[in-house]
């Protein structure tokens, strides 16, 4: 049975590990937990002291040592398969916050995504949604747009291009400069001077409304008076009116890339589990509530439990804001995520899309 002494020393040593653990490491363990995280997000393997006594030049008795003071810290744990370590989620966020260096963005990565940016042919939320497409591939994780925009964006213009007899294509321009455009399918063939008409009346009721509030306008503004100037005003104004909604839901849309990504990851090789993601990123709310705060436009990480997505992932996420659009990329990976690479492309999107 422990003395009143021995129990008094043992919480002070606790209380000395839980300490040192949030506070300065000595430059020797800052050096080992760099090399076990970094290796362990490369190889998702438990790192043994052999690789560090090769990269630090020290003896084993010494590594093992130092690996064991970084355990009782917090910042390190060992698997019961291995006699190597893994990082904790402490440790991780110890390394995000003190140690990473973020990477400078390779030749390869930088070409692919200008690319994408340098297209003038695409729209803004075109290129947000394609370049995280691209870090989806090159990360193998799974990237997000939520998308959204803003409610200061007012419709400034609605033109329509012919395609077809039954096919038309409109354009909307908003006074931030942005640009959106629609498929709208008819169900017969309708003439040019009807087509005239109906965009004239939209035109003249709905300038100066929020995006997000049009279907609303052709609802209480349009409908009870189109059909005094337009002929087939019935199936006009239903064609106009879906395309519209679907545009005015689209404010708030999710882009989901690299789905799989995740399940490729050694650590999701449960059933349970795989169903347990697969589940949340079907559900489009959930996705949803992964939007950064309003006003918040650095990047933030967010490490197992930190997040509400799952205690075995992280989340890197950040605010947009461009010519009135605005909304929240992310990236979901493993806890052992390559931070560093993860943070330098999202870095480089932000200042491409700012500029």
């Amino acid at each position: 049975m422990l003395k009143t002494s021995d129990i008094l020393v043992l919480a002070r040593k606790e209380k000395e590990c839980q300490k040192r653990g949030d506070d300065v490491l000595t430059s020797r363990q800052t050096d080992l937990l760099k090399i076990i995280i970094e290796e362990y997000i490369q190889t998702a393997k438990p790192v043994g002291s052999k690789l560090i006594c090769d990269q630090l030049n020290c003896s084993s008795a010494t590594v093992r040592a130092e690996m064991s003071n970084l355990e009782d810290y917090g910042l390190l744990e060992k698997t019961h398969i291995s006699s190597g370590r893994i990082p904790s989620e402490k440790g991780y966020r110890y390394y995000v916050d003190n140690i990473m260096v973020p990477k400078e963005l390779s030749g390869d990565d930088m070409l692919k995504l200008q690319c994408i940016m340098n297209n003038k042919s695409l729209a803004v939320t075109d290129v947000i949604e394609k370049s995280m497409e691209i870090v989806a591939e090159m990360t193998n994780y799974t990237a997000i747009v939520l998308g959204k925009s803003s409610r200061n964006n007012l419709i400034s213009k609605i033109e329509v291009i012919p395609i077809s007899d039954d096919t038309l294509v409109a354009i909307v321009v908003t006074d931030k400069g942005h640009v959106e455009h629609k498929n709208i399918y008819l169900s017969c063939k309708v003439s040019s001077n009807d087509i005239s008409k109906t965009i004239e009346l939209i035109n003249k009721l709905i300038v100066g409304t929020p995006i997000d509030e049009v279907s609303l306008f052709l609802e209480f503004q349009v409908k009870p008076i189109i059909s005094n100037y337009v002929q087939q005003h019935e199936m006009l104004y239903n064609a106009f009116y879906n395309a519209f909604n679907d545009f005015s839901a689209s404010v708030n849309h999710v882009n989901m890339s690299g789905r799989i990504n995740m399940l490729n990851q050694p650590e999701f090789n449960d059933a349970d589990k795989i169903k347990d993601i697969i589940s949340k990123f079907d559900d489009k709310e959930f996705i949803q509530s992964i939007e950064n705060g309003e006003d918040d436009k650095e990047i933030n990480i967010y490490i197992g439990s930190e997040n509400s997505f799952d205690e075995d992932v992280s989340i890197i996420k950040t605010n947009y804001n461009v010519n009135g659009v605005d909304g929240t990329i992310a990236l979901i990976g493993p806890k052992r995520m390559d931070y560093d690479r993860v943070i330098t492309l999202l870095n480089y999107i932000k200042d491409n899309l700012d500029n």
